[in-house]
């Protein structure tokens, strides 16, 4: 009965299972196994392995290697040729099997990416294409400059200002910021302060694809190497004389971590299946939202941590929300066709209340909606996503600390005719600790517009 259940559940699996017994032979072939294969499961049931795919031996087949090891075999890619001459590129996991009388055999769970794996090839030759053999400026596009990143928060401009000299070396940069903060403009606006301006720009985010193809994205194949097709260029040569920027680097496999840093050791790397070496001229600018301590091999870390830049979130350098706002509105009413003038200060008080997890990309989506629901005057608190329209009730004790404090810091400049070393003296503030909060609490704008 037992036995009969588990053959059930195993037949339901959209992964192909596959369990061979320590001679090799196949005890059990699920359906999904045979549709990958393009086989029926009676032409593998009760026959050998090597039988079956005789372009695998007993070295190749990860079936027999853990059969007669015993040690597990995770996420590994398999190229092999089924017996009617098919090409299959897989990605296994594969485990013993044991019993009372010791290892029986090994079971594995494989998934068909023959798919993926063409669909990487056709992006990698269409990225060829469009740069040429030796790809002209820009291939890939760094369109942003320094220009195009908005705010005037200390906290930016000192990020701003260390991207800008970092920009003039050929020294490896980690980028470090949550996910909405703008590091791709960043990345982007140092290629096109370098020197490497008039050379490619090449990007590649490491937690689209899996290991398998990520490494023959980054580093490039040769003739048979894995679907026997023709010599292909990774993206490391594509951005060779450029810059080659790898986004959410931490979602890199430890193993090809370890390659990355051999690549940037060396200076130079070898296609998969290749026997020679090639030398390469790129310069490396990773980007990541995790902590690079935890998620990166620590010899890694140690190579690329050379220049670090940390962009700040936007709820530290909310001064910047009115500045960001004015651009979303402009760029929003241009493509929706709508005549928004502003925002009212009710709005942006409780703009300014929200702690943004999502940061700069976060603002940009909620502006885009009001400006769906309002063509023209000004967007107010009504127009507002509901969460925010809370905001100021979920603040709570925070949120009227702070109503509280910049009412004593106004109160205080005002008392002092507006000496701020007569006001810190009144409020028992130190002057540094003043001169912050009155541009948190935008002093400067509120005597202007009573000037």
């Amino acid at each position: 009965m037992e036995k009969a259940l588990l053959a059930l559940v195993l037949s339901q699996s959209d992964e192909g299972i596959h369990m061979v017994d320590s001679s090799g032979i196949t005890r059990y072939y699920n359906q999904a196994a045979a549709a990958m294969d393009g086989l029926a499961p009676s032409e593998v049931l009760g026959r050998h392995v090597l039988e079956v795919f005789p372009s695998l031996d007993k070295g190749t087949s990860t079936l027999l290697q853990v059969a007669r090891t015993g040690r597990p075999i995770v996420d590994q890619q398999q190229v092999y040729t089924n017996v009617k001459g098919a090409e299959i590129v897989t990605v296994n996991t594969t485990l013993p099997v044991y019993g009372q009388e010791g290892l029986l055999g090994a079971v594995e769970v494989a998934r068909d990416i023959s798919g993926i794996r063409r669909l990487t090839e056709q992006i990698i030759d269409l990225r060829r294409r469009l740069g040429g053999e030796d790809p002209p400026a820009k291939a890939e596009g760094a369109r942003y400059h320094m220009r195009d990143i908005i705010g005037e928060s200390e906290p930016l401009k000192k990020v701003l200002a260390q991207a800008a000299l970092a920009a003039h070396s050929d020294s490896p940069i980690m980028v470090v910021g949550e996910t909405g903060t703008g590091k791709e403009l960043l990345v982007q606006s140092i290629h096109n302060e370098s020197l490497r301006r008039t050379r490619p720009f090449v990007a590649q985010n490491c937690a689209a694809l899996p290991e398998s193809l990520l490494d023959a994205i980054l580093f490039g194949s040769v003739r048979g190497s894995f679907t026997g097709a023709q010599d292909r260029p990774g993206l490391f040569e594509l951005a060779n004389g450029g810059t080659l920027f790898l986004d959410e680097l931490n979602a890199m496999p430890h193993q090809l971590q370890a390659k990355l840093l051999r690549v940037l050791e060396a200076g130079e790397l070898r296609r998969l299946g290749d026997v020679k070496t090639r030398k390469l001229d790129v310069r490396i600018i990773a980007a990541m939202s995790a902590d690079p301590r935890r998620s990166l091999r620590p010899d890694l870390f140690y190579r690329l941590n050379v220049v670090s830049l940390t962009l700040p979130p936007l709820r530290q350098r909310k001064e910047d929300l009115p500045l960001l706002a004015r651009h979303f509105l402009a760029r929003f009413n241009q493509r929706l066709g709508t005549r928004v003038r502003g925002i009212t200060p009710q709005a942006m008080d409780l703009l300014a209340t929200w702690t943004w997890p999502g940061n700069i990309r976060e603002l940009a989506n909620c502006l885009e909606s009001c400006l769906n629901f309002r063509s023209q005057g000004s967007i107010g608190p009504e127009d507002l996503p509901d969460y925010l329209q809370a905001a100021p009730k979920k603040g709570g004790l925070r949120v009227q600390l702070e109503e509280l404090e910049r009412t004593l810091i106004l109160e205080g400049m005002k008392n002092a005719d507006g000496n701020i070393s007569q006001a810190a003296l009144w409020l028992g503030l130190p002057r540094q600790t003043l001169q912050r909060k009155l541009k948190k609490y935008r002093w400067h704008d509120i005597c202007s517009k009573k000037g």
